[in-house]
């Protein structure tokens, strides 16, 4: 098997020379070693390491510069990089990592902790490597995708919303991406006689506010909560950095965006052919899925208002109480307090018109 270059940027020469030797023992890689980080930078855009141990406080350039540079050139951003420090303190790991490190290992460390380290990244950048697809973008599994997103909402900011507060306006620039961690949300439009029209409603662990986001423009519609809610802001530069960098997750949110757009032209197909019988079951459903432990719970217990359902169903609330009274009478609903349980999911959405 053809050795691996590694490349050691360290200003003590004894740590230099000790991993160095560490290395050399293995028999598996070929070993370019720096003194400093400005020389760092010189050998690995020259030799394209397959992986570079830096340490972080060096002269001239320190570990934290060598990275950055190094993420400058096309040929080098993608190098597996490892921090060698003599700091354990949080903040620099926390530094280093949001830099683009992918790994770090305190000083002193042993030979199989540096050994392990450096293999788990190399096996990490072979199986990238193998992914990426024609085009030459990386394709990250769903779960890679769901980490790299998760870390995106632990890092953002988290407001609390009270129930009915108005999160965005039609007509306002997008300056987050929202993510629900609790509550529900509804998106909306008015008439032009001032009633509204919901667009669509979002539950927890779902996105919202990207379609204006990713076709640079004002917000389209409203949204609010239905219900006490936290919300997390995710910067909208922080957002477009994330999509630069992971074109799978940008096409993520496209498939995302596509799905949103399809389900509101079946939406606007149902007002136009639809009964106000058929639209009431659609939008009881519509509601009963977002509000389901599971998509194969038949019996679901919802909270809504009927100021809401009016509002997606697109009628009136005289309207949303004389047929949530027939699906009564029709064995389909209860009425529980503020609450409506429907025994069949499945006779709702396939109510006759």
């Amino acid at each position: 098997m053809e050795k691996r270059t590694i490349l050691i940027i360290e200003d003590n020469l004894e740590i230099r020379e000790g991993t160095q030797e560490i290395l050399d023992l293995t028999g598996d890689y070929n070993v370019i070693v720096a003194e400093n980080g400005k020389l760092g930078v010189e050998l690995a855009i020259k030799h394209h390491p397959d992986l570079i141990l830096c340490d972080i406080m060096m002269p001239e350039l320190d570990g934290y510069g060598v990275l950055y540079m190094l993420n400058k050139f096309e040929n080098t951003v993608d190098i597996p990089f490892i921090f060698l420090t003599a700091k354990s303190e949080r903040s620099d790991m926390r530094k280093a990592m949001e830099m683009g490190a992918d790994d770090y290992l305190v000083k002193p460390f042993d030979d199989i902790e540096l050994l392990n380290a450096i293999e788990s990244r190399l096996r990490k950048r072979d199986r990238m490597l193998s992914a990426k697809g024609p085009n030459g973008f990386l394709s990250l599994d769903d779960q890679e995708q769901q980490y790299i997103l998760d870390e995106l909402v632990k890092e953002a900011r988290v407001k609390v919303f009270k129930k009915k507060q108005l999160i965005y306006e039609a007509g306002d620039n997008p300056i987050f991406l929202y993510y629900v961690l609790r509550g529900k949300i509804r998106t909306f439009l008015y008439y032009q006689d001032g009633r509204e029209l919901s667009t669509g409603i979002q539950i927890e662990n779902q996105f919202f506010g990207y379609e204006s986001i990713l076709l640079n423009d004002k917000y389209s519609d409203n949204a609010a909560t239905l219900e006490d809610s936290e919300i997390a802001l995710i910067p909208k530069d922080k957002f477009y950095e994330l999509l630069y960098k992971k074109p799978t997750i940008a096409n993520k949110f496209i498939e995302l965006l596509s799905g949103n757009i399809k389900e509101k032209e079946e939406q606007m197909l149902g007002f136009a052919y639809d009964s106000v019988r058929k639209r009431v079951a659609n939008t009881l459903v519509q509601v009963a899925l977002k509000s389901a432990d599971s998509e194969l719970q038949d019996e679901v217990l919802i909270r809504i208002s009927r100021d809401d359902l009016a509002a997606l169903a697109g009628t009136a609330n005289e309207t949303i109480s004389r047929m949530l009274a027939d699906f009564k009478d029709e064995k389909l609903i209860v009425k529980e307090g503020n609450a409506i349980r429907i025994f069949s999911v499945e006779k709702l959405k396939n109510i006759k018109q």
